[in-house]
């Protein structure tokens, strides 16, 4: 297994820059070198919304992307990355924007509350109401509810799973199908891809515990709680279709493929993509990698095809 060119070309570049011990990181600052870093968004025909919607403990910022000239369309609810502490709608502009030109979806991008002001299950529970207000607003926005799909990386995409564990459980919201992008799936440090993959490709292993750190505010039982690693739930089964994207550069690498192997053996349906010579946080990079491009594409047709769009 090789990196890329293209990959190994970014991160000689961004590895030039001095590493600041994770104990000095502070998430305000964390949070503008993110933004800084983020890729403008440059897909053509998209029409961006942004709106305040209500949320269990305050207003929910959203931004909606509609394909130009489209009628009705399925929607996807997208969660952004960012360890839940770090990240936007703003810094997943981009890679939203590409997702609806490529697959004719709506997209709704969810601005959902951030660790440590608000620590787990702030992020589970306003992506959990959002996910239910654009179901019950499809007339108002001109979208199939019928077909709705949850989406996101990293975080986001252990965010997006997590409510189609709820929305199986406890009812309120239907989920047709999930997309996830190198999703966080379990709280472990120890797999061969964290140890291999610990550090020098973006997402280091220190990183994510750090995240851990802020998002669970040292609650040590969360790290079991299937909302936190939805791998070790007792069930997942009759978990919507899913389309799964992993990096071989990723730290998250080994709890993706597991995530994907377990619910194909409960008997969801699963496909599962995985990009050898790439790292954690490829995939919104598609004006850098072609690789990135060519993710966004082959992700989008798998949307076009389960949501049936015309």
């Amino acid at each position: 297994m090789t990196l890329h060119p293209q990959a190994k070309a970014l991160l000689d570049v961004l590895n030039l820059a001095p590493e600041v011990p994770t104990e000095d990181l502070v998430h305000h600052d964390l949070r503008s070198q993110y933004a800084a870093l983020s890729m403008p968004a440059t897909a053509e025909g998209v029409i961006t919304e942004d709106r305040i919607i209500p949320g269990p403990l305050g207003d929910i910022p959203i931004r909606i992307y509609r394909p130009e000239g489209a009628g009705i369309t399925p929607v996807v609810v997208y969660f952004h990355g960012g360890g839940w502490v770090i990240g936007d709608i703003d810094t997943h502009d981009g890679g939203c924007a590409s997702i609806t030109a490529a697959s004719k979806c709506t997209l709704v991008s969810v601005d959902y509350r951030l660790a440590p002001e608000f620590p787990f299950p702030a992020a589970i529970e306003d992506a959990f109401a959002a996910a239910v207000w654009v179901q019950e607003n499809a007339g108002e926005l001109g979208v199939d509810g019928r077909r709705l799909a949850v989406s996101g990386d990293s975080a986001g995409g252990n965010i997006a799973t997590v409510i189609t564990h709820i929305a199986r459980d406890v009812g309120g919201l239907e989920i047709a199908f999930q997309l996830l992008v190198y999703p966080t799936t379990d709280y472990e440090f120890t797999s061969d891809s964290m140890i291999d993959n610990s550090e020098g490709y973006l997402l280091t292993t220190e990183m994510m515990r750090w995240f851990y750190g802020h998002y669970l505010n040292g609650d040590v039982d969360a790290v079991t709680d299937p909302r936190v690693s939805p791998l070790r739930a007792d069930d997942l089964s009759d978990l919507p279709p899913a389309y799964i994207i992993t990096a071989g550069y990723d730290p998250l690498r080994d709890q993706g493929n597991a995530y994907a192997e377990a619910m194909a053996a409960a008997g969801v349906k699963v496909e599962l993509v995985h990009y050898e010579g790439m790292f954690h946080g490829f995939f919104g990079l598609e004006s850098i990698l072609d690789t990135a491009g060519e993710a966004i594409a082959h992700a989008s047709a798998a949307l076009r095809v389960a949501l049936a769009v015309e």
